[in-house]
């Protein structure tokens, strides 16, 4: 449906210079050509540029789209997580240059609907770890669409489908009206299992409110909602404490019944040192490299009255996004100011991985040990983060930008001036 509102969430990328694309996936004929097809039909959608990636020697997707005009690429000879994965990076670039050279009309957004047996990551990895690409287009989310007919089993047989279930920033249900009510509530068990904060919708709803599909912003800091109350909410309840941890944890584990995906939460209590709660995360994506799916959370900073929320895909970081304010304060009490909490999604995670992670997360080493980690550690996944302007743990009054450091008040003054 175009409204005001639809047509604003869906033109502000524009304003903030980098073109959004989002990873429209699911499994082997869940129906993601249909709502393309569909989307793409909306006026919001006029200026969308789509890559559809085939499988095969001969494609069939493009040809199910209705609207094929010269801002549609087809990625042939494979899956767009692997072996056509520099082909999409160099499609990103041709059409960059196509924009700058007004060979064609700026582009306000990219789709890309992957394989039904693409892992969504790699690609998300590729958008953000090439330069050129990341300074020019951003990772807007992934979209999972979900076949409410048969999606239990697939969930059950096959490690694709509950990836891209596990990955997913929104949750598109089709062929609703072809599923049980058995079914769907079995599907629904199997969804909040696998990814409980996700929202999750009808093929209708979705084309609906397509802003909310793809306007999401997830990945991008001007983007991120100021109100995230709801953020962690599914994931960090209030009132539960770990029984085999002494810290003060409220973890919640949700196991699918395949008992390969499973996520748990860990509350940090009260504000962390930066740079060692920095190393510690890069330190836990290394140590469980290919397990670890997505960690996220909202963190109090020492030295900092605002909240930081942090994102990580695997082994790879994301920039923090200093939130302007707390959340606000709901009945459930799922994060008050000065406090925070850590979510990981995880894959072939035992109990004892599970454990090891939250004492890892029970304290964080000083300033200066964390940066002797990081110097031993060339690979550190979060070292971008050390680049943050954040307050020194043992000395509040001053702030560091990576190794340069300087009093509060100078900064503070020199970011006044004008």
């Amino acid at each position: 449906m175009t409204t005001p509102e639809n047509l604003a969430v869906l033109a502000r990328p524009a304003d903030v210079g980098r073109v959004p694309v989002t990873l429209l996936t699911g499994f082997l004929g869940a129906g993601k050509t249909t709502l393309l097809n569909q989307l793409m039909r909306l006026p919001e959608m006029a200026s969308a540029a789509v890559f559809i990636n085939e499988f095969g020697e001969i494609g069939i997707d493009h040809h199910l789209v209705e609207r094929i005009d010269e801002a549609l690429v087809i990625l042939e000879s494979g899956c767009v997580c692997c072996s056509v994965q520099g082909d999409l990076i160099a499609e990103l670039k041709r059409l960059h240059d196509r924009m700058a050279r007004r060979d064609i009309p700026q582009v306000s957004r990219v789709v890309i609907e992957t394989t039904g047996l693409a892992d969504p990551m790699p690609v998300v990895r590729a958008l953000m770890e090439d330069r050129f690409v990341s300074a020019r287009f951003r990772c807007d989310g992934i979209v999972t669409v979900v076949d409410s007919e048969h999606a239990s089993a697939q969930l059950a047989h096959h490690r694709e489908a509950r990836v891209q279930v596990s990955m997913a920033d929104r949750i598109v249900l089709s062929k609703t009206d072809l599923a049980t009510r058995a079914a769907r509530a079995e599907l629904t068990k199997a969804l909040r299992a696998l990814n409980p904060a996700a929202p999750r919708m009808s093929a209708a709803e979705a084309v609906e409110a397509v802003s909310t599909v793809l306007g999401g912003g997830l990945y991008a800091p001007e983007q991120i909602p100021q109100d995230l109350g709801g953020w962690l909410q599914a994931h960090v309840p209030s009132g539960s404490r770990t029984k085999t941890i002494s810290a003060p944890f409220s973890p919640v584990t949700h196991d699918h019944h395949s008992g390969r995906v499973r996520s748990f939460s860990v509350r940090l209590p009260k504000p962390v040192a930066w740079r060692g709660f920095s190393v510690r995360i890069g330190e836990i994506l290394a140590r469980w490299s290919g397990q670890i799916l997505r960690l996220k959370g909202i963190v109090a900073v020492e030295g900092i009255d605002t909240p930081t929320a942090i994102q990580c895909v695997q082994d790879t970081a994301y920039a923090p996004v200093h939130m302007a304010r707390w959340p606000k304060q709901d009945a459930t009490g799922a994060l008050r100011a000065g406090q925070g909490a850590v979510v990981v999604i995880g894959e072939d995670l035992t109990a004892e991985d599970e454990q090891a992670i939250r004492a890892l997360l029970t304290e964080f080493p000083a300033d200066r040990l964390a940066l002797r980690r990081a110097a031993a550690l060339p690979d550190l996944a979060t070292r971008n983060w050390l680049n943050e302007r954040m307050p020194l743990a043992s000395r509040p009054g001053m702030i560091s930008e990576a190794f340069v450091i300087q009093p509060r008040f100078l900064r503070d003054a020199h970011g006044s001036v004008g």
